[in-house]
């Protein structure tokens, strides 16, 4: 069995149940370095530092430790047969795909799973195969098990690099390209997600290998199916790469991909569809064809309402749109951060859906690590008179869903304006698939106003961020501080503050598409007002009020 002496942590000898003691993962690059930041659960063979984060537990024998190695992949062996059969060489032909771009791309052929024969698609990274894509002759695909996932021909668009890089959404979409003369081609692994996936889990990783890639090109053409799935995977991909470098192809009236076109137009043809491609919509003037793609979809899937929040009384009120910008206003202690955070939780609970959280209140991160692991665990974080602490093992397990779902924008910049935090956030776009963000409070974002009035600059600041949510496809949560509150003289409490309280007055109201407060009525028991002040589409929710109960152990809200 592993010893905590192995991980270079150091405990007295004969030392019993929880002790503190130095991290060796950051306690030596500390100004107060015999701060004893970590705590140790001897009995439990469990660690957390409350300063960098680091945590896990001891090795057992056949037991993998709480916080595992970072993933490592499985390099699949490559022994196709020593040349193409007759037959897969005339299905390619059919297909109007040369032999010589399977001898190219190194097109193999064996057997695969359940003894069946089948295409073989290796996947190069760095000179190796990472991966290998199998193609059933009844048309089933699979990957090795446990191998990375990475773009098509990720080694010959690494180096080739220039103009313009066209994405499609299979191998044989890719070779077809190239049969048309672009070598700067390439394939997304997986195919596309299905409609109305509320969560792509795994789906997009491959682009955490490509951001340098990407980068080496002017453009990125996005040449996927036109279906409903490619259509929702031209969506993601152009979210997260960035609309403004993305364009897409319009194919003939009756073929689905790049391919179709091959076959029934030839390459002449399908060379004019890829240079031909447009912008993907992102500023200007367009005509109604730029957005066919677009209205297919919203035919195709119906009115979207957004993700329900996960509170019953909520239901109908509020619903999470991409593409919104929501300020939340409320006294000081009222529960405007707690509120959000927790439903973000219940959001990634329920959906996967990932956010990034600029939140200078908050910091250091481990404190605001600290509030929301009693929301995962449903456990208080600290020994209470009501209830016991959550164990080692749930923090590990709560700590690893935050690690999933939860990104911390912390700049090391001095100036952390609002463009340094939507750059921040467009790198979680990109990486993470991020579809919230969380500015916590507005007053502690930099704000230089370079001789324009206060009004001014919040007016163009919020558009900046409502086109950006706009653009990026994510829900955006401003938190602002009244800057007047209205007292009552009889019952000498306050009045729910409106969005004009807050300082720069009706541009809080007029940019946001949603607006609501979180208002405590009577400070003598824990239920809290969510009122919705403005819903700017009625099919998103409407203006009214639900009341919740805040459990001060676990500093949850649920339903009265």
């Amino acid at each position: 069995m592993q010893s905590f002496s192995d991980l270079g942590i150091e405990i007295p000898a004969g030392t019993t149940g929880e002790a503190r003691t130095t991290c060796p993962q950051c306690s030596g690059q500390r100004r107060k370095s015999k701060d004893k930041c970590l705590a140790v659960n001897v009995a439990e063979g469990a660690f957390f530092c409350h300063h960098c984060g680091w945590s896990g537990g001891l090795k057992k024998e056949d037991e993998k430790p709480l916080n595992a190695e970072p993933k490592t992949y499985r390099k699949p062996e490559y022994k196709p047969a020593p040349s193409l059969p007759e037959k897969v060489i005339e299905y390619f032909k059919t297909r109007k795909i040369p032999e010589a771009i399977l001898t190219a791309n190194k097109i193999g052929y064996g057997k695969s799973w359940a003894d069946k024969g089948g295409i073989q698609f290796p996947y190069f990274k760095g000179g190796a195969v990472v991966n290998v894509k199998h193609r059933s002759h009844d048309k089933q695909f699979r990957q090795e098990k446990e191998a990375e996932k990475c773009l098509y021909r990720f080694d010959e668009i690494a180096k080739l690099a220039g103009d313009a890089l066209i994405i499609t959404e299979g191998e044989i979409d890719a070779l077809s390209v190239q049969a048309a003369g672009f070598e700067m081609v390439t394939s997304i692994p997986a195919g596309a997600p299905s409609p109305g996936a509320k969560s792509y889990t795994t789906k997009f990783d491959f682009l955490k290998s490509a951001e340098e890639v990407f980068k080496s090109y002017k453009r990125i053409i996005l040449a996927m199916d036109a279906d409903a799935p490619g259509r929702t995977a031209e969506v993601e991909l152009a979210r997260r790469i960035g609309p403004e470098k993305c364009y897409r192809v319009k194919y003939p009236e009756g073929c689905k991909d790049a391919n179709d076109v091959l076959v029934k137009h030839g390459e002449a043809r399908l060379m004019a569809i890829i240079e031909g491609a447009t912008p993907y919509p992102v500023s200007g003037l367009f005509r109604a064809e730029d957005f066919v793609s677009d209205i297919q979809r919203r035919y195709d899937e119906g009115i979207q309402r957004g993700l329900a929040t996960g509170f019953t009384s909520l239901d109908g009120l509020y619903f999470v749109k991409e593409g919104r910008l929501c300020v939340v206003t409320g006294i000081p202690g009222h529960g405007k951060s707690t509120f959000v955070d927790n439903l973000c939780i219940l959001l990634a609970m329920l959906y996967g859906f990932k956010v990034a959280v600029f939140s200078p209140e908050n910091w250091q991160t481990d404190n605001h690590l600290a509030h929301l692991l009693p929301k995962v665990a449903g456990k208080p974080f600290r020994q209470t008179r009501y209830s016991n602490r959550m164990s080692p093992a749930e923090m590990q397990k709560a700590l690893d869903f935050l690690n999933e779902h939860f990104f911390f924008i912390v700049p090391e910049e001095d100036i952390l304006s609002v463009d340094v935090i939507l750059e921040k956030a467009r790198v979680a776009i990109f990486r993470h698939g991020i579809k919230g963000l969380i500015i916590d409070p507005w007053n502690e974002v930099e704000h230089n106003y370079s001789g324009q009035t206060e009004a001014q600059y919040l007016s163009l600041q919020l558009t900046k961020i409502r086109r950006f949510a706009r653009q990026y496809g994510i829900h955006v949560w401003i938190i602002a501080h009244p800057r007047n509150l209205i007292k009552d003289k009889l019952t000498c409490s306050y009045s729910v503050p409106t969005m004009y309280e807050i300082s720069g007055g009706a541009h809080w109201r007029n940019k946001a598409d949603i607006g609501l407060c979180v208002h405590r009525p009577n400070l003598n028991d824990d239920v809290s007002e969510i009122i919705i002040q403005k819903m700017r589409f009625c099919e998103e929710g409407r203006i009214g009020k639900a009341s919740l109960k805040y459990i001060r152990d676990t500093e949850q809200f649920e339903d009265v």
